[in-house]
C-alpha cells in the first residue's frame, strides 16, 4: 500500500473516531483522536500477544512508510501554523509583546539545562549510562511548547485574554530559539566539528531574524496579490500559496519556516483581513482554514497515538518514561514561576496564570518530530542494545501523550476559574480594543 494510500485511511480512521466522538463523547476532538489510535494500537498489540490476529508487524510497517520528521517539518507543519497565525491579535500581541519574549527565550534555555542536567543526575544514580549532552538534548527538543497542540486544544477554551495571549504567542515564537538550542546540541553530539559562539550567533541570525523577516516579505507579497483582486475564491485560493510554495522556500534559502508562517499568518490575519479581502472572502476566511486546521490535526494526533506500534519498550525505556513526566512539569513551573516574579513587578496579573501556563504548555508532534531526528545506533546500554535514539524517543513520547490526554483533558478547570476572578475583579484585560487599535473598515465591501 502506498503511502497516499495509508495517509488516507488514516485520515478516514481520525474523521470517524472525531464523528463517534462527536456523538457521544464530547471530548476535545484531538483529545478523542490521539487516545482513540493508541486504544487502538494496544488493542493490535494485545490481540498479537493473544494470537487472536497478527496486525502489529503489517500496522508498523505502514506506519514506518510515512516520515513523520519530513511529514511534519517540512510537509504539514506550514499550514498548521499559518493557520495558527491568522487567529492572533496584533494588539493582544503587543500588549504582551515582553511576556511572551521572556518566556519564549529564557524560560525556554533554563528549562533545557535544568532538565538535561537533574536527567543525567537521576541516571547516573540509577546507573544508566546516558552521557549529558544526550540528556541536555532531550532538553532542547522537550522545553519548547507545542504551537499545534496549544492551538488546538487550550486556545478552543476560550482563557482570559492576557493568559491567552502568553500561552499561544510563546507557543509559536519559541521555535526559532528552540531549533538554535536542539540543533547547538545536536552538533555537538553527533557533529564532526564543535559549535563556536560565532556560528550559534550565526544560525540565530540566519534563522530566526532571517525567518522573520522572510515572513514580513512574504505576507507583504500575498497582501497586495489579494488586495488586486475583487474574485473571493481567488482570494481564499491566494492564501494556501503562503504554507505551501511559501514555506518551502524558506527552506531553500535557510531561513525558519514556521517563524515564517506565523508573521505572514499574523499579518494577513489583521492587516489583509480588513482592508485585503472582500466581505465575502473576510467572511469565510476562518471557517476556509479552521477546516484545513482540523483536518490536518486529526491525521496528525492519530500518527502520534498509533506511533507507539514502532516502539520497542526495555526495562529502562519505562524508568525513564516515568521519570520524564514529572521532570518536564517541574522544569515548566519553575521556568514560569521565575518568569512571573519579573512580571510582577510591573502589572498585576490573574492569580492562576502560572497554573495556566504551566499546565497548558502542552508538548506534540513537533517535540517527536525532533526526537525521530535523532540518529539510531549510538549504543548506550550495550547488553540491551538500547541507543540514544530509543531512550530520547520514549520519553518524549510520554510527556507528549500525558501533555495531551491529561493535561489537554483537566486544564478546562482552572481556565474557569481564571475566568471567574477576572468577571470577579472587573479586569480590563478582555475589555474593547482602544479606537486607535480598531480594525480598519474593509474598503471592498
Amino acid at each position: 500500500m502506498s503511502v497516499y494510500s495509508t495517509l488516507c485511511f488514516l485520515a478516514a480512521a481520525a474523521m470517524a473516531i472525531a464523528f463517534v466522538n462527536h456523538k457521544i463523547g464530547k471530548m476535545q476532538t484531538t483529545i478523542a483522536i490521539t487516545a482513540g489510535a493508541i486504544v487502538l494500537s494496544l488493542g493490535i498489540v494485545i490481540a498479537g500477544h493473544n494470537g487472536w490476529f497478527h496486525l502489529e508487524e503489517i500496522a508498523a510497517e505502514q506506519l514506518g512508510q510515512i516520515d513523520f520528521e519530513s511529514f511534519l517539518l517540512k510537509g504539514i507543519l506550514g499550514f498548521l501554523l499559518f493557520a495558527g497565525g491568522l487567529g492572533i491579535k496584533l494588539p493582544h500581541l503587543e500588549d504582551q509583546k515582553w511576556e511572551i519574549a521572556i518566556l519564549a527565550l529564557a524560560a525556554t534555555l533554563f528549562s533545557t539545562f535544568f532538565i538535561g542536567g537533574t536527567l543525567w543526575w537521576i541516571c547516573q544514580t540509577l546507573g544508566i549510562q546516558f552521557d549529558l549532552i544526550y540528556c541536555l538534548l532531550f532538553g532542547a527538543l522537550i522545553s519548547p511548547t507545542d504551537p499545534i497542540a496549544v492551538l488546538a486544544i487550550v486556545k478552543k477554551l476560550h482563557a482570559p485574554r492576557r493568559i491567552s495571549t502568553q500561552i499561544e504567542g510563546e507557543s509559536l515564537f519559541n521555535d526559532g530559539f528552540g531549533l538554535v538550542i536542539f540543533v547547538t546540541l545536536f552538533t555537538i553530539a553527533f557533529g564532526d566539528e564543535a559549535p563556536t559562539v560565532l556560528g550559534v550567533g550565526h544560525l540565530f541570525l540566519q534563522e530566526a531574524i532571517g525567518g522573520i523577516t522572510y515572513g514580513f516579505v512574504l505576507g507583504l507579497l500575498f497582501h497586495y496579490l489579494i488586495s488586486s483582486t475583487d474574485d473571493h475564491s481567488m482570494e481564499l485560493l491566494l492564501t494556501l500559496g503562503v504554507p505551501t510554495a511559501g514555506y518551502v522556500f524558506a527552506d531553500v534559502i535557510h531561513v525558519s519556516g514556521p517563524l515564517a508562517m506565523v508573521v505572514s499568518g499574523i499579518m494577513i490575519g489583521n492587516w489583509t483581513r480588513y482592508i485585503g479581502f472582500s466581505k465575502e472572502s473576510e467572511d469565510h476566511l476562518d471557517h476556509f482554514w479552521e477546516l484545513v486546521d482540523e483536518f490536518l490535526n486529526g491525521v496528525l494526533f492519530l500518527l502520534i497515538g498509533m506511533s507507539m506500534l514502532s516502539f520497542s519498550f526495555h526495562e529502562e525505556d519505562w524508568t525513564l518514561m516515568v521519570i520524564a513526566v514529572p521532570l518536564v512539569l517541574l522544569a515548566r513551573y519553575l521556568s514560569v514561576k521565575l518568569s512571573y516574579v519579573g512580571f510582577k513587578r510591573f502589572r498585576k496579573y490573574n492569580p492562576e496564570s502560572v497554573k495556566i501556563l504551566t499546565w497548558g504548555g502542552l508538548r506534540g508532534g513537533l517535540a517527536l518530530a525532533m526526537a525521530m531526528a535523532i540518529p539510531a545506533g549510538v549504543i548506550v546500554i550495550p547488553e540491551k542494545n538500547i541507543d540514544v535514539k530509543e531512550l530520547i524517543l520514549v520519553m518524549t513520547y510520554a510527556v507528549v501523550v500525558f501533555s495531551i490526554l491529561i493535561q489537554g483533558s483537566t486544564i478546562t478547570s482552572m481556565i474557569e476559574k481564571a475566568k471567574a476572578w477576572e468577571a470577579k475583579n472587573n479586569s480590563d484585560s478582555d475589555q474593547t480594543l482602544p479606537s486607535h487599535q480598531q480594525p480598519e473598515t474593509n474598503p471592498k465591501s
